[in-house]
C-alpha cells in the first residue's frame, strides 16, 4: 500500500476492482485464473511473460477446441489485468497462436427458421396444443431474443409462466412439427439467427440489423446471419432478370442511329437470345 493512500481510499479501489467482472460469470473468470495460477505455481513460474502464455495455451490446446481456448484467453487475460497489471493482449505470438488454432474449425451453429417455414407452422399448427409456441415464436423473431430475455418478460396477463427450458425448446419444437431434418439442430439460438437472416434476406443493412439485435460487433452480426436459400433465390433472381445492354453509334448513309444488343440473361454470346434494336 502507498503511504500516501489512507485504507478508506484502498478500501474503496479493491471494490472498484471486484466489480470490473461480469456478475454473473464472475465464478467462471475466477476458475479459468485459479487454473492458470495453479499450473504456473507447478511450473515454478514466477513472471508472466508470453513465453509462459504460449507454454500454458499450447497445453490446453491438445484438449480443448479453438471457440473454448479464446474463451479461457479472455477470462484469464481479463483477470491478469485487473489483479496483476499485466496485459497479455499485446502479446502478438500468443495472439497469432491462438488464431492459428481456429483454422479450419467452424464452430457450429443453431439452424434457423425460413420465413416459409415460419408461416406454414403459424397457419397450420393447432392453437389448442401450440399457442403458447406460436406466441414464443412470434415474439422470439421479431425481437431477436435470447432464451433469457424471453423467459425474463413482464407481462401483467400471463397467467402462466414459462421456464428456460420450455422456452429453449421452441425451435425444436416447430422443426418437429414441419418435419424438418436435423430437429435437434434448432437450439434455442434459432430464433435470434432466423430474425437477422430475415432482417438480411428483405435487404436491411448491417447497421440495422446490430441495432435491433443488440450487438456492438458487425462481425459477431455477420456471424449470426445465415445464407439462405431464399437469399439465394433471390439474389439468383435478380441475375436472371438483369437486362443488359450494349449501345453501339453508327453512322449510315450520313445519319446516326444506335444498335442496341440486350440479352434477358446478359449474355452476350448466346447469338439465338440477343435482339438488335435500331433507335433512329
Amino acid at each position: 500500500m502507498n503511504n500516501c493512500e489512507s485504507e478508506e481510499i484502498v478500501e474503496a479501489a479493491n471494490i472498484a476492482i471486484s466489480n470490473l467482472l461480469p456478475t454473473k460469470s464472475r465464478s467462471l473468470y475466477d476458475i479459468a485464473y485459479n487454473r492458470f495460477k495453479k499450473w504456473c505455481a507447478e511450473k515454478n513460474v514466477q513472471v508472466y511473460s508470453e513465453n509462459v502464455l504460449l507454454a500454458y495455451f499450447s497445453e490446453n490446446a491438445k484438449n480443448y477446441k479453438s471457440s473454448t481456448l479464446w474463451a479461457q484467453y479472455s477470462m484469464v487475460k481479463s483477470c491478469l489485468i485487473i489483479y496483476d497489471n499485466i496485459d497479455i493482449s499485446k502479446f502478438p505470438k500468443l495472439i497469432a497462436f491462438l488464431k492459428r488454432t481456429g483454422d479450419g474449425y467452424q464452430a457450429k451453429k443453431s439452424k434457423i427458421l425460413t420465413k416459409s417455414e415460419i408461416d406454414r407452422f403459424l397457419s397450420s399448427a393447432d392453437d389448442k396444443e401450440f399457442l403458447m409456441i406460436k406466441v414464443g415464436l412470434i415474439l422470439g423473431i421479431a425481437g431477436a431474443c435470447r432464451t433469457d430475455e424471453l423467459v425474463n418478460l413482464t407481462v401483467d396477463d400471463i397467467e402462466d409462466p414459462v421456464g428456460k427450458y420450455t422456452m429453449g425448446k421452441i425451435p425444436s419444437v416447430v422443426a418437429s412439427y414441419l418435419k424438418l431434418p436435423d430437429v435437434a439442430c434448432y437450439t434455442g439460438h434459432c430464433l435470434r439467427r432466423s430474425s437477422a437472416t430475415l432482417l438480411s434476406d428483405a435487404g436491411v443493412d448491417i447497421t440495422t440489423i446490430k441495432r435491433h439485435a443488440g450487438w456492438k460487433s458487425t462481425t459477431v452480426a455477420e456471424g449470426y446471419v445465415e445464407n439462405s436459400i431464399e437469399n439465394k433465390t433471390k439474389i439468383a433472381s435478380q441475375v436472371l432478370v438483369v437486362r443488359k445492354s450494349k449501345s453501339i453509334v453508327y453512322k449510315l448513309f450520313g445519319r446516326s442511329f444506335d444498335v442496341v444488343v440486350s440479352s434477358e440473361h446478359g449474355n452476350f454470346h448466346e447469338i439465338s437470345e440477343l435482339k438488335l434494336l435500331l433507335r433512329f
